[in-house]
């Protein structure tokens, strides 16, 4: 059995780990890891667990790195997950870090990164950089395989990556013209957001934020950079609804040729992702929504060309809280331990 530990277990991200590590047949959960709730059980928190986790949290200077553990989830926010990745590491420990410390593999890279976020720019662990591995398991399986330091990615990432890649990489648009529109239920901030994320204060109300200037942007220009063969801008919007989980980010792009046809757009989709069984292409017309992810590690992609402006639009539905975190780090865990992909993780969304 694979022994795992989760940092940051009273926040959304570690309770759905702890769900989906529970179900797991080839794992076992020995660690819980938090700086609140030491000495109760993490029931007493999450209480949906009851009966399902009772495991007793342990604060982090508590939890030493001495070899009993195989995986580390660091399910933490920015700036935590480096500070246990060497000592992880050394104990013989593989990590899946949900935050931005390890999406990048140079320091610069963190840096400019960082910046944008407004943390220091420096990196507690930057030696450690180059040997991590970006986690969209999708466009990364192989080098996934063979790591042991996985950065999680970011949920806009996932959802806007996943629409662009396979038009990007076939030259099918032209990669300065992509607009990314995504939009976010409340769960992404956490469970403990600022005052604009109650309920209160979100009923019936909208709007966008962090304008031209998003974290995850860095992210998606990186990984579409690498497919184009050559360095890209975008603009990623990113705007927060009414709702609990899910996002849904339209991707546009003004096609290369004018004559690609939506059915050749959707076949080059297909083939781009036959050996994915998380992403899920849907022809022009199939009606998609987030009704068709939420609870599920599945991304679902809507491929339509307006052939009257000669534009791409693939819209792209994803659990925030499952394909864009959790769901994407067990996958990740699977990968890296050769296991099926899917373990753990072939379930439908919710319904109704």
């Amino acid at each position: 059995m694979i022994r795992a530990r989760v940092v940051g277990a009273g926040g959304f991200g570690g309770a759905n780990i702890i769900e989906l590590l529970t179900a797991h047949p080839e794992a076992e959960i020995v660690s819980l890891v938090d700086v609140q709730g030491a000495g109760l059980p993490i029931s007493a928190h999450h209480t949906h667990l009851k009966g399902i986790c009772d495991l007793t949290v342990s604060s982090p200077d508590e939890a030493p790195w001495d070899g009993s553990i195989d995986v580390a989830f660091t399910a933490t926010p920015d700036g935590v997950g480096m500070t246990h990745a060497e000592a992880c590491l050394k104990a013989g420990a593989r990590m899946i870090d949900y935050s931005g410390d390890f999406r990048f593999n140079s320091a610069e890279a963190y840096a400019r990164y960082a910046e944008r976020i407004g943390r220091d720019p420096s990196h507690a662990a930057a030696g450690l950089l180059p040997r991590s591995v970006y986690g969209l398991t999708e466009l990364h399986r192989d080098e996934i395989a063979e790591t042991s330091l996985v950065g999680n990615p970011g949920c806009f990432a996932v959802s806007s990556v996943l629409a662009a890649a396979p038009a990007v990489q076939e030259g099918l648009i032209d990669p300065e013209t992509i607009i990314c529109d995504a939009k976010t239920g409340v769960s992404g901030a956490g469970i403990k957001p600022v005052q604009t994320f109650h309920y209160p204060l979100r009923y019936e109300n909208m709007n966008a934020y962090k304008i031209a200037a998003h974290q995850h942007t860095f992210e998606v220009e990186r990984e579409l950079s690498a497919l184009a063969g050559a360095e890209l801008r975008l603009t990623l919007t990113t705007q927060v609804v009414p709702l609990c989980r899910g996002i849904m980010t339209t991707v546009y792009g003004q096609l290369a040729r004018s004559s690609t046809t939506a059915q050749q757009l959707y076949e080059a989709y297909q083939a781009f992702y036959g050996g994915s069984i998380f992403v899920r292409v849907e022809p022009q017309g199939t009606p998609t929504s987030n009704n068709d992810v939420r609870g599920s590690n599945l991304c679902v992609l809507s491929v339509n060309v307006d052939a009257r402006t000669g534009r791409m639009i693939v819209i792209s539905h994803i659990d925030n809280l499952m394909k864009g975190q959790a769901g994407s780090a067990l996958q990740n865990m699977n990968v890296m331990f050769g296991l099926d992909e899917g373990l753990g993780l072939r379930r439908p969304a919710f319904y109704p």
